[in-house]
């Protein structure tokens, strides 16, 4: 069984860090892009990071770039979003999904519109930057 689950999470001041991991059981990461997602309460679900198997090329979210970077431990199957300068806009639920086979670089924009046809995604972790 093909299998993601995020740990990581937690409650941190604004302008704190924190860094998400993204486990992989039942497959080789680095078969698959994959994709780092959130959503607050009463907001759409948004796309915050893509790494790809083909290349191991990364995108960002607007929103994130120069906070946030995706790597890959492929020795591990994990896939981490480390955050820094955390604002509270960042706060929500984190997921990530396998997004693709590849083939080609990622793109993470747009791609949430699609986080519900993904067959394999984990529960998430909870994010909360507050005083």
């Amino acid at each position: 069984q093909l299998r993601v689950e995020e740990s990581g999470g937690g409650l941190v001041q604004p302008g704190g860090s924190l860094r998400l991991s993204c486990a992989a059981s039942g497959f080789t990461l680095n078969s698959y892009d994959i994709g780092w997602f959130r959503q607050a309460p009463g907001k759409e679900r948004e796309g915050v990071a893509c790494i790809s198997r083909s290349d191991g090329s990364t995108d960002l979210a607007d929103s994130v770039k120069g906070r946030f970077t995706i790597s890959a431990d492929n020795a591990k199957d994990t896939v981490y979003l480390q955050m820094h300068s955390l604002k509270a806009e960042d706060t929500g639920v984190y997921t990530c999904a396998v997004i693709g086979e590849g083939g080609t670089s990622c793109t993470i924009s747009g791609v949430a519109q699609y986080y519900k046809h993904f067959e394999v995604r984990g529960q998430g972790t909870q994010v909360t930057v507050s005083l």
